[in-house]
């Protein structure tokens, strides 16, 4: 039998058995799928090259450590860890989504960055912290899409498209995202004035 012919889920029990040929076959059925959705994300050939082989080296240290369980969904829990280190990425890089609402004005109001005292440079930095906090507390597929739009700058069709789901839930999912860090924006703000 042909290794085309085996599900991802064999081939990786035929790896963890021991086949170490059968993972060719893995990168070969996914490859261009993973790096383009990295290349769509960070919009950079060789970055998207790099985060590429860096999820596939934390495959395969996964695979080899038997901590691997995804049953059946291989190729879904390697985009998810591909768009983590998409995520990584950008959060060592430091760059903070800017989100504005439906009038167009700036929800974070983030964009005060010239001539900037020492405290409102402090305190700007810990808003981009706070804002880290809260985005990371998200659910994965609200964080997701968010991180997609306004990090990686992808138009809701590429947000759907890598995602797999409709234009209409893309959309929905950043209603929600952005409803919910207003709540912990509110919740925040309403701790701090009481001295909490």
């Amino acid at each position: 039998m042909k290794l085309q012919q085996y599900s991802d889920q064999d081939l990786v029990k035929l790896y963890l058995n021991g086949e170490e040929s059968v993972l060719e076959e893995l990168l070969r059925r996914h490859k261009s799928k993973i790096y383009t959705s990295i290349y769509l994300l960070v919009k950079d050939q060789y970055l998207a090259e790099d985060i590429f082989q860096d999820a596939f080296i934390k495959v395969i240290n996964t695979l080899r450590s038997g901590r691997y369980n995804e049953e059946g969904k291989f190729l879904p829990w390697v985009m998810r860890i591909a768009h983590n280190l998409v995520i990584d990425y950008f959060r060592r890089e430091k760059r903070a989504p800017v989100i504005t609402s439906a009038d167009g004005t700036d929800v974070l109001n983030l964009l005060q960055i010239l001539e900037e005292s020492t405290e409102d440079r402090m305190l700007r930095e810990q808003t981009h912290t706070d804002l880290r906090a809260m985005i990371h507390l998200l659910p994965d597929e609200q964080k997701e899409v968010l991180i997609m739009r306004h990090y990686a700058d992808l138009s809701f069709k590429e947000i759907a498209d890598l995602t797999d789901v409709s234009i209409n839930t893309a959309l929905g999912r950043m209603r929600y995202a952005l409803s919910n860090l207003r709540k912990m924006m509110n919740v925040k703000e309403v701790t701090s004035q009481r001295g909490l």
